[in-house]
């Protein structure tokens, strides 16, 4: 697979979960990594036309897997997809508690797997001033300077959000970041897409694409969905309305898509929701029924049952829009 460029990033990317097996909530369990259902999901997001695909962040369990576990998601995702479709970007999560583990998983997705996208937060067992953020991006494009790198920008996560001058400072001494996952349009969203410009591609959730495109509408090409793994059919109908600058379906689709989340944590409480990230998404995944996400790995497995059942509800909500979407003609099936 080839390295990407800004232009590459545009339209719904997919950031779906790393399907586990039955026993996988046992610590016990040394291998739980669905393949099957890895294959099929990837098959599946970029048939139903996902424009991209990145995967271990925080849903996708990157905290929870082994070494090992990894390797064979990284390559059942890489191979699988380079089979579909060789030319759609996908970004494999590398974050570690520290540079050299990091640079070790680039190592392998670069010289065994020959692949470059990096889907890449930092270090957060010490919180990173924004020198130390610069420096870190720079050290592993220093030994991977074929690489492109998608930031994961999650203020939980990673102690605190990118500070602005740090993304002025990446887009114009960085070239290999090309992309950002971004949580919240807030107001530092504004001060962030300025200080990029056309050198990063600013990603806001699917649920704020709309209002970040009438904000920005020659830089904000595209968004990230975690949703698109309930099934991606009204995020790409929210993206055929916005490139043809069809607002009217794009403000129902976004209300609609808004409608899902009434009962999901994170759009009550993002701070509590990332205590329990992991296993609320299984859970909606899972009842939504496009992937069989399995069950969520130690230690991150418990759930209060009112969280659960938001969840739920969203995922059965989700799929009465995929019907609603398919049934308005509104994409094709």
């Amino acid at each position: 697979m080839r390295k990407y460029k800004v232009e590459d990033i545009k339209g719904v990317i997919a950031l779906p979960p790393t399907p586990a097996t039955e026993g996988a909530m046992n610590p016990k369990v040394k291998n739980t990594i669905d393949v099957d259902e890895t294959k099929r999901m990837v098959e599946v997001l970029i048939r139903d036309g996902v424009d991209g695909i990145a995967v271990n962040g925080t849903l996708g369990e990157m905290a929870t897997l082994t070494k090992r576990e990894w390797r064979l998601f990284a390559r059942t995702v890489v191979e699988t997809a380079k089979k579909i479709n060789p030319n759609i970007p996908i970004f494999i999560g590398a974050t570690t508690l520290n540079t050299r583990d990091t640079l070790e998983r680039i190592g392998y997705l670069v010289d065994e797997l020959k692949h470059y996208g990096i889907f890449l937060g930092r270090p957060m067992w010490c919180e990173m001033s924004p020198e130390t953020m610069v420096q870190f991006y720079k050290e592993i494009t220093d030994v991977y300077p074929e690489i492109s790198i998608m930031l994961y920008d999650n203020p939980e996560a990673f102690k605190g959000p990118i500070p602005t001058k740090v993304y002025k400072e990446l887009s114009e001494k960085i070239p290999q970041v090309i992309a950002a996952k971004y949580v919240a349009i807030t107001p530092k969203f504004r001060e962030d897409i300025k200080a990029v410009g056309e050198n990063i591609r600013i990603l806001p959730l699917e649920v704020d694409w709309l209002q970040a495109y009438t904000m920005f509408p020659n830089l904000i090409r595209g968004a990230w969905s975690s949703s698109a793994a309930c099934g991606p059919e009204p995020v790409i109908a929210l993206r055929n309305a916005i490139f043809k600058n069809d607002l009217e379906t794009a403000r129902w689709l976004t209300d609609r898509i808004a409608w899902t989340y009434e009962t999901f944590l994170a759009f009550k409480d993002f701070k509590e929701f990332s205590r329990y990230n992991i296993p609320i998404e299984k859970a909606r995944f899972n009842e939504a029924g496009y992937i069989r996400a399995g069950p969520p790995r130690s230690p991150y497995t418990y759930l209060p049952k009112e969280y659960e059942e938001g969840a739920r509800e969203a995922g059965r909500r989700w799929r009465i829009l995929v019907r609603e979407v398919i049934d308005k003609g509104l994409v094709k099936k």
